[in-house]
Formats: C-alpha cells, sequence, structure tokens
C-alpha cells in the first residue's frame, strides 16, 4: 500500500474512532490505534475502564467495529490486543 494512501486511512480511522469516543469516555474508557495492517485490520488498545470492561468484546464487535468499518470499507476488521473474550 502506498504511503499516502496508508496516512489516508489511518486518518480516516482516526476520525471514525473519534465519532465513538465521547460513548466510551462518558464510561471513563478511550481507544488508541496500535497499528493498521496491510491486511487493512486495524488493531486497537482500550484504556482505562474499557480496558477491563466485561462488555468489551461486544463494544469492539457490535460499536467500534461496525463504526471503522462503515466509515472506512477498506477496513476488514478491528481487534483489540486487550479486550475480554466473551464467556
Amino acid at each position: 500500500m502506498p504511503v499516502q494512501e496508508s496516512i489516508n486511512i489511518h486518518q480516516k480511522v482516526e476520525a471514525s474512532l473519534d465519532s465513538i469516543r465521547p460513548y466510551l469516555e462518558a464510561d471513563g474508557g478511550n481507544i488508541e490505534i496500535v497499528d493498521i495492517t496491510h491486511e487493512n485490520v486495524v488493531i486497537v488498545r482500550l484504556i482505562g475502564a474499557c480496558e477491563s470492561c466485561k462488555m468489551s468484546f461486544t463494544t469492539m464487535k457490535a460499536g467500534v467495529e461496525a463504526a471503522v468499518i462503515k466509515a472506512v470499507p477498506e477496513i476488514k476488521s478491528v481487534v483489540a490486543i486487550n479486550a475480554s473474550s466473551p464467556d
């Protein structure tokens, strides 16, 4: 992927995360991009209350991943390196 295209995708993903950050912050959490792979998988880290929340997996799939893919269709998935897995 050309560097400029990579920068544009990163900016679009960041903007999509900005649109949902107020909801995460309202619960004492946040999210940050760790990496975007060559396969267009976004790797994120949950911060604050989101880090230890038992609902973090659901938040990732139903909230974060859905918002990012809707805003940036090139993205295939969003994975949190520290999300709790469903039991």
